[in-house]
Order: C-alpha cells, then structure tokens, then sequence
C-alpha cells in the first residue's frame, strides 16, 4: 500500500491512526489531512522520537494496513 491511498481515504483511516498513536489528537489529525510529513512532525514532538524513527513507526503501521487489508480481500 503507498501513501497516496492513505491521503486519499484520510476519513477511513484517520481513525486507525488514532488507535495506533493515541496521543494524537481529533484535531491534529483534522489538521494534518493525511500529509505523511505532517504526521511524522507530529509523532517526532508527541513520542519525543527522531526524524527516521517516526518513518519507521510510520513505515511499519503501512505494512500493516496493507496486511489486513489482503487478509479480507
């Protein structure tokens, strides 16, 4: 799965993420609109973690995504 399908269908999966990293806000969320780098900013300040940890946190939940979404397809 790449980003764009994410960005695209933020709605969706604004709640996952979410669930994924509860420190987060509603607002923020709203906010960052599905933007990858917005969300990094975000988890880099909330999660106090580097710039290349965050893409990895990030890179990982996609795979995930991608898993769940093959196992009801």
């Amino acid at each position: 799965m790449n980003w764009d399908r994410i960005e695209g269908n933020w709605k969706q999966f604004k709640g996952k993420v979410k669930e994924e990293w509860g420190k987060l806000t509603d607002d923020e969320l709203d906010r960052m609109a599905g933007q990858r780098t917005q969300l990094s900013g975000k988890l880099q300040e909330r999660y106090g973690i580097a710039r290349d940890e965050a893409e990895r946190r990030i890179d990982e939940w996609l795979d995930q995504q991608a898993d769940q979404i093959d196992r009801t397809h």
